[in-house]
C-alpha cells in the first residue's frame, strides 16, 4: 500500500509500457540509451518485478549489465549497473 504513491526513481522515465534510462559505461564513457518493456522483459517476483539486461555500446562495444527491481506499480525499488552508472534524467544525452 505504501508503494502506491511512491515517486519514480529520478534516473528513470516512465513512458507508457516502457521505462527509459541511460547508462554511462566505465570503460570509455559511452552513453547507452535503454528501454525496458513492462510487458515482456520483466520477471515476476514475490513483491513485484525484476529485470536484468546486458548492454553493449554501439560505438565502443563497452559492456554493462543493468539490474532493476520494481514494485507491483512498476516503480523502481532498486537499480544497479555493473560496468557503468545510471544517469539522472537531468544529465541525459539527447
Amino acid at each position: 500500500m505504501f508503494g502506491l504513491f511512491r515517486r519514480q526513481d529520478p534516473r528513470f522515465r516512465d513512458d507508457g509500457n516502457f521505462l527509459i534510462c541511460q547508462v554511462r559505461t566505465d570503460a570509455h564513457g559511452e552513453v547507452i540509451k535503454v528501454r525496458l518493456s513492462k510487458t515482456s522483459e520483466m520477471s515476476v517476483t514475490g513483491g513485484g518485478y525484476f529485470v536484468r539486461k546486458s548492454l553493449i555500446g554501439p560505438q565502443t562495444l563497452d559492456n554493462a549489465t543493468l539490474e532493476v527491481t520494481l514494485n507491483r506499480s512498476h516503480k523502481v525499488v532498486s537499480a544497479a549497473v555493473d560496468g557503468g552508472e545510471l544517469l539522472r534524467t537531468s544529465e541525459w544525452v539527447e
